[in-house]
């Protein structure tokens, strides 16, 4: 099947991977940062963190389109100074669809971190602490090691989620051919094309295999790195 790609197929499935990678790399240390502050942090308006942190999980990819447009077009309150002051521009651009779908698979992360933070076990910190650690030692030291698991199962998970980002991205990117165009919006757009319906089959079956590909991938990276660190 993959012999068979025409060069705009392939050009598809390289801004996809791209655009994951990219969403990835934007929103890892934020998402580890969120979910310690979620995870250990107790202050005022913490359930409501929570919840805007998980809002792209339920509310129509469309809307947070729609609310990146309104934020960082050109003429919204953080896209207007960002075009006038610097040139940069993220509405229809690649960078566009790479905020977008960092936007929409962050959840992702902060779940995996969070999760794999909570099972970390408080006495080995507290070990580290009664022998002259510091705070950021032992984060380095014992935290981040092992909650290492669900850094990487969350960033793997996120990257497979963003392979399969549609709405926030058509909405805030658009959908231009060797710009935005990732690979659901290849599909759509095959879709809409009399006699597309063999370069929609090619590029969906190419979707599903990097979709369960990377599940499966952040599945082994979850158990091997208990594993190694003897919690499995």
């Amino acid at each position: 099947m993959a012999l068979e790609l025409s060069p705009e197929e392939w050009q598809a499935v390289r801004l996809s991977l791209s655009v994951a990678s990219r969403s990835v790399v934007v929103s890892l240390v934020p998402a580890v940062g969120v979910a310690l502050l979620l995870a250990r942090g107790r202050f005022p308006g913490r359930s409501l963190l929570d919840a805007l942190v998980h809002l792209p999980l339920v509310v129509p990819p469309v809307v947070v389109g729609w609310i990146l447009l309104m934020l960082f077009g050109v003429r919204g309150p953080i896209g207007g100074p960002l075009h006038d002051w610097f040139g940069v521009r993220l509405v229809f651009t690649t960078d566009g669809a790479a905020l977008a779908t960092a936007v929409m698979s962050f959840p992702l992360i902060v779940r995996a971190v969070r999760l794999g933070l909570e099972g970390v076990d408080p006495g080995l910190e507290a070990a580290a602490r009664t022998l002259g650690a510091g705070p950021f030692d032992r984060f380095l030291t014992v935290t981040l090691p092992l909650m290492s698991p669900g850094i990487l199962a969350g960033a793997v998970t996120a990257f497979a989620a963003g392979l399969g980002e549609f709405g926030a991205v058509i909405t805030f990117a658009s959908n231009i051919p060797g710009e935005t165009q990732t690979l659901p919006l290849a599909i759509y757009s095959a879709t809409q094309t009399p006699g597309g319906e063999a370069m929609a089959a090619r590029l969906a079956g190419i979707s599903f295999a990097l979709a369960v590909g990377g599940l499966l991938l952040a599945e082994l990276i979850a158990r091997r790195m208990q594993m190694l660190l003897g919690r499995g």
